[in-house]
């Protein structure tokens, strides 16, 4: 295996991530996870898919532009098109990787590809030599590695190593591994493959049956040295493993694990509430590392061994990883000059002095209605702004609504349609299902509403309510996020925000969709 003195961590949430139903993201959004993801020390971020639209293009070069601390790396399959608008993408990044793939398990090889063995390896080879025309640092990936049989797989990796390929991805796409099993795999495949020494193995585990962090960290024990994984595990399906628990699980068992990441893992719960804040996808209380609850104790024998001796029933410190951490709490008294600075602190920078000027508004209106402004209301006032960049038809102007014991409720909404103001009103079994047929009283979108979820972006009475709407249209999933200290206005700017979305169209080329 090729040397490496740590445990690569490889962040796709910008690329797999985001092939979550609905978690698109726009340029400017990326660019703030990126930075966030900059500043944690991941090694590799994987920008995008640069062939999949002009927008993932354009996305992962402003990714590459900007970023100067960690490599700067997009998808490509084994084709050529693919490959040069990769390395096209990535040309100005300090460190630039192209990760290309290709299928190699029979099930894909016959159905999907309906390439014989042969033709794949010699795809394989052509596409790594192609990618090294490009750059130094080549990744070639084994798509569906975990259904593949393990003679080829071996045979395959060599002919990609000897292409040029530096690090080999054994991704577990359907999640599909057993913790045990795919630790040997790992083992084989290193021990049999004759050239294994000049490459580093890597692994990208899928979370379909809850093992995507189990089984990276099995690889880990058996010699892999690059593990693929997102914040929060997000990603396609169940998720990803998630980049948080990989991180600190090999920490905490360093009595296990003789290797380390260089995750600064006090950015770690920052940057899960800003991806969370941009995708619109929650983080459950219990989740590990990041979850509201993580580091909590309710029952009494558990506080009082936490509060005699915090190691009875805590393995981690929560200000390790983030919590607790915001050294400068903002409120009405605060000047632009604090406001700016922390911004630029979590990584926010505006490109106008009219953007800076809207949000600094906003961060007024809203302290006026809150005692305290912490980060997580700047990332929302911050998405908030972005949000006008690529507005869509819809626009809510003002909005009233009556809720009444042994009433039914109603709500008076004026919408903006292209500029041009429109009154609507409707009755519903509840506030916010007043308000959404209000709405669609004028839109009359012909979407289906998936899902409605409410989350307190920080603690407290007066926090501000994070709204987040699913529709679907069409086959077309779209996440619209609202958030203001009114739940009920927080709904009715989420599910504008989702309206928009739908209103611009735009498919994205899945990457696992391969015409070879």
């Amino acid at each position: 295996m090729a040397a490496t003195d740590h445990l690569v961590i490889f962040d796709t949430t910008l690329r797999d991530g985001e092939q979550s139903p609905g978690a698109t993201m726009n340029k400017a959004e990326k660019l703030r996870i990126a930075k966030a993801l900059e500043k944690l020390r991941v090694d590799v971020i994987e920008a995008g898919f640069a062939i999949a639209s002009q927008g993932d293009f354009d996305a992962v070069k402003q990714i590459a532009e900007n970023i100067r601390e960690s490599t700067v790396c997009s998808l490509a399959r084994a084709l050529d098109n693919d490959i040069d608008r990769a390395a096209e993408a990535i040309r100005p990044a300090e460190r630039a990787r192209i990760h290309t793939f290709i299928a190699t398990s029979p099930i894909h090889m016959k159905h999907k590809l309906q390439m014989e063995p042969d033709e794949v390896v010699e795809q394989a080879v052509r596409a790594v030599k192609r990618a090294r025309s490009h750059v130094d640092d080549v990744e070639f990936s084994c798509e569906d590695a975990g259904r593949s049989e393990l003679d080829f797989l071996c045979r395959i990796i060599e002919a990609a190593i000897d292409a040029g390929a530096r690090t080999i991805n054994i991704p577990d796409t359907v999640g599909y591994a057993i913790p045990e099993q795919f630790g040997e795999t790992i083992f084989q495949i290193m021990n049999r493959v004759p050239n294994a020494d000049k490459a580093i193995f890597s692994v990208h585990c899928h979370n379909d049956l809850g093992l995507a962090v189990a089984n990276s960290l099995a690889a880990v024990t058996r010699g892999a040295r690059q593990v693929e994984c997102t914040i929060n595990g997000l990603g396609e399906r169940a998720g990803n493993a998630a980049l948080e628990e990989i991180v600190m699980a090999v920490r905490t068992r360093q009595d296990l694990f003789n290797i380390d990441t260089r995750i600064d893992t006090q950015h770690i719960v920052p940057a899960s509430r800003l991806v969370s804040t941009i995708t619109g996808f929650p983080v459950q209380p219990n989740k590990a590392i990041v979850g509201a609850n993580a580091f909590a104790h309710e029952s009494g024998i558990h506080q009082d061994g936490v509060l005699k001796h915090r190691e009875t029933y805590e393995i981690m410190r929560a200000q390790d990883v983030g919590w607790h951490t915001n050294s400068l709490v903002l409120g009405k008294h605060s000047g632009r000059n604090a406001f700016r600075t922390r911004l630029l602190e979590l990584g926010i920078q505006f490109e106008t002095e009219t953007e800076l000027n809207e949000a600094f508004t906003r961060f007024k209106a809203l302290a006026d209605l809150k005692h305290e402004i912490f980060d997580e209301d700047l990332q929302a006032i911050a998405s908030d702004t972005r949000q006008k960049e690529e507005e869509g038809p819809y626009g809510l102007a003002c909005m009233q609504v009556c809720s009444e014991t042994g009433v039914v409720p109603k709500a008076s909404l004026t919408l903006t349609v292209e500029g041009k103001e429109h009154k609507v009103e409707a009755e519903g079994s509840g506030p916010v299902d007043a308000t959404f047929k209000a709405i669609e009283s004028l839109v009359d979108s012909g979407c289906n509403l998936q899902l409605y979820s409410v989350n307190a972006i920080t603690s407290g009475t007066d926090a501000q309510g994070e709204v987040t709407v699913r529709l679907e249209r069409g086959g077309r999933i779209v996440n619209g996020v609202g958030a203001d200290t009114d739940i009920i206005i927080a709904s009715a700017k989420a599910y504008i925000e989702a309206l928009n979305l739908i209103s611009r169209g735009g498919i994205r080329q899945h990457p696992q969709v391969a015409d070879v």
